[in-house]
């Protein structure tokens, strides 16, 4: 049994994985690279053959585990792809999405680029078109939590719930080669305990491999009260100052989550009565898709919706769908508070808000997510006095904040729990989805303090797996 290591190594998005036993050669997540410094791998020729790949199994639909899809169909890959009932209907949404903003970034590249007379280092080309996702959505299976699913005669799958977004999934793969069976884990992305809307992350009391994310493996969050209390704070000291609250934001989950308190806040009277655009119409898709699945929402978000009240909605909000509609919120008078796409300002309807309010000094950026190095959110988090945004330098005189406690990902103290639960160490443990110095972080203490065999790929390694 062989493991390749194909993405997310010692930085965060791109997860990938190739597992070959049992007769089966599985890609294990799609995802695309969203970090300046890796981008480029996305148009390479993808390192295993696709129409050699048995099967395509998903943890969840966000973009960096999912977002190469449509490019490894195109190059060959026509079986099945492997996800949960939530994620096949999320799929479909976050893909659109992305191929739709892939074609008009490269028409608009190409727009300026022949406008200034700058002769492109790449082709101004679509990663992959609309059609190309369409080609994806036949080849989606759902699978449900905690169900066995034998892939051959000697290999099964189970997916299980992660608690990270809706439909996200660990996975447990068990693979029987030589009369001596083995079993994976695959983390994917861990959730946080006791938060709302997600149900909390599974547990494994046992595992031969694991291969685990490590997003905040050396750092935590705030915790509930605090996320409530600085969005609070953060929106009410920029009201007095006169300014717009800009949120970019991901689709999945985040906006649901913020949607979720800012009801709170606003029946409490804890913030002014203001206009809250969602201008996000995938986010607005999705919401829609929360609601089809409650089976996957935790008790609070449930007992909420049992009492009558609408989790994702209350006085002020309005959903944005068309670009005159997001265009019309920059002649509003007063503040309002912005929340769009894409969470790490890499695309989507953020940037032209930005453009909107990154120089004025009583408006805030309030970032809710994870920035992951390159990105364009997070150099305005570095604190970047200058940042480019559509082939322009605009300078950052707004506020810049962050409240980490939004994020869907467990903290080092989550992943410490999680791990908590094995009852015996695992013979290796595979560290991934987490910028070099997180991942060092963890898997020195790791080493340390539990005396575990861990290890921190490279880009492209291979394990054999004993």
């Amino acid at each position: 049994m062989r493991l390749k290591f194909l993405g997310a190594c010692q930085q965060v998005t791109g997860s990938c994985y190739f597992l070959q036993g049992g007769g089966l050669n599985l890609l294990i997540d799609c995802g695309i690279y969203q970090e300046r410094n890796f981008v480029e791998r996305n148009w390479r020729k993808f390192p295993v053959s696709p129409g050699n790949i048995d099967f395509v199994i998903l943890t969840h639909a966000h973009l960096d585990h999912s977002g190469l899809l449509p490019k490894l169909v195109r190059e060959g890959f026509s079986r099945s792809i492997l996800t949960t009932s939530a994620s096949k209907d999320i799929i479909p949404i976050i893909l659109m999405d992305s191929a739709r903003i892939q074609e008009e970034d490269a028409a608009y590249k190409k727009k300026r680029h022949k406008r200034e007379g700058y002769k492109a280092k790449y082709p101004e080309i679509p990663l992959y078109t609309v059609r190309d996702a369409e080609r994806v959505l036949p080849l989606l299976k759902e699978v449900s939590y905690e169900e066995s699913l034998f892939l051959n005669d000697h290999v099964s799958l189970r997916f299980r719930d992660a608690g990270h977004i809706l439909g996200s999934a660990m996975l447990e793969i068990n693979v029987n080669e030589n009369c001596k069976e083995q079993k994976i884990v695959f983390s994917g992305d861990i959730g946080q305990w006791n938060k709302p809307l997600m149900k909390d992350p599974s547990s494994f009391d046992q595992a031969d491999y694991v291969i685990m994310e490590s997003t905040y493996g050396d750092r935590d969050h705030e915790d509930k009260e605090s996320v409530e209390k600085l969005l609070c704070k953060y929106i009410n000291e920029t009201l007095r100052a006169g300014g717009n609250v800009v949120i970019p934001t991901f689709a999945i989950e985040r906006a649901q989550e913020l949607m979720f308190y800012l009801n709170i806040l606003v029946r409490q009277d804890r913030i002014p009565y203001l206009m809250v655009f969602l201008d996000s119409p995938m986010a607005e898709n999705i919401t829609e898709v929360f609601l089809r699945h409650k089976e996957s929402l935790d008790r609070e978000t449930l007992d909420f919706i049992e009492k009558g009240k609408q989790p994702f909605d209350f006085p002020g909000l309005k959903f944005v769908r068309t670009t005159a509609e997001s265009k019309e919120i920059n002649n509003i008078k007063g503040s309002c508070i912005i929340m769009a796409g894409s969470g790490m300002c890499t695309g989507g309807r953020i940037k032209y808000h930005l453009i909107q309010n990154i120089s004025r000094p009583e408006s805030m950026v309030l970032f809710v997510g994870y920035q992951a190095g390159g990105t364009l959110g997070r150099q305005i988090i570095d604190g970047n006095r200058e940042v480019r945004i559509h082939g322009r330098n605009y300078p950052v005189r707004a506020r810049i904040e962050q409240i980490q406690g939004f994020s869907a990902h467990a903290d080092r103290t989550g992943l410490y729990k999680w791990l908590s639960y094995f009852k015996s160490p695992p013979k290796k443990i595979f560290l991934t989805h987490g910028e070099k110095r997180a991942t060092m972080s963890l898997s020195r203490d790791l080493q340390k303090k539990k005396g575990w065999n861990v290890k921190v790929p490279e880009y492209m390694e291979e394990w054999e797996l004993n």
